[in-house]
């Protein structure tokens, strides 16, 4: 489990790339998050929850397997790219994000980068459309491994939007990529949570007869809708 608050930023030193076994990477630049480090300890490499294999005061290496190669953006890195790094957190930590798993939902690409004032704004969409039902104005969702907090969302058009603040853009790698490159994006795990205690509540109340995996709950909302329509008519 982690936070979503970056501690520092990493480099990729090297790579070994099998298409059987997935891809091996070391991260250099990492002294500030390893004096406490212990084989096996989780990591979170651009919002990747890793295991390291090996490590050294300066750097640690991590095994990719090729399930994660596929569903997240580690898989085009290259020697000397920068990744978000943040250690699994601990009893002392202080939750200064949200609840962040390390499990990438899907990738997005950046769609737009516009100032506004001393912040930056991104807009991303997801390759995988479905997400956006987790994301929510104001709400959380976890960019590369970093916590943002959702300033705009178009469920028709797909996409949303996130603001970096100038601390911010010194402090995460999105800040430097451009338009057309992609992120990893882990949405909130709670909007999970919630819906499926949502559906099991409703499909329980309807006997099965209406799962909501095939649109159950959005008739029965069409339903109650109709008929407060239909009341405030005949009155």
């Amino acid at each position: 489990m982690f936070t979503g608050i970056v501690e520092t930023i990493g480099a990729v030193s090297a790579l070994e790339s099998n298409p059987d076994t997935g891809t091996t990477l070391t991260i250099s630049s990492a002294d500030a998050i390893l004096g406490d480090v212990n084989l096996g300890d989780s990591i979170s490499v651009n919002g990747t929850c890793l295991t390291i294999t090996t490590f050294t005061p300066s750097t640690f290496t991590v095994g990719v397997a090729p399930e994660t190669l596929r569903r997240t953006n580690l898989g085009s890195l290259q020697v000397g790219a920068s990744v978000n790094l943040e250690r699994a957190v601990s009893a002392s930590t202080r939750m200064g994000g949200h609840f962040v798993q390390g499990h990438v939902d899907t990738t997005a690409a950046i769609a737009e980068i516009r100032p506004d004032g001393e912040a930056v704004v991104f807009r991303f969409e997801p390759r995988e459309k479905k997400v956006l039902r987790y994301v929510v104005e104001k709400g959380y969702v976890c960019i590369d491994g970093a916590s943002l907090t959702v300033t705009a969302v178009d469920d028709a058009q797909g996409w949303w939007e996130v603001m970096l603040v100038a601390y911010t853009q010194g402090k995460v790698v999105t800040a430097a990529k451009k338009v057309g490159e992609e992120v990893n994006v882990e949405v909130d795990l709670v909007g999970k949570y919630v819906e499926k205690s949502v559906e099991g509540y409703f499909e329980e109340k309807r006997g099965g007869e209406e799962g909501l995996g095939a649109g159950g709950l959005e008739r029965l909302v069409e339903r109650i809708v109709d008929r407060r329509l239909g009341n405030r008519t005949n009155a």
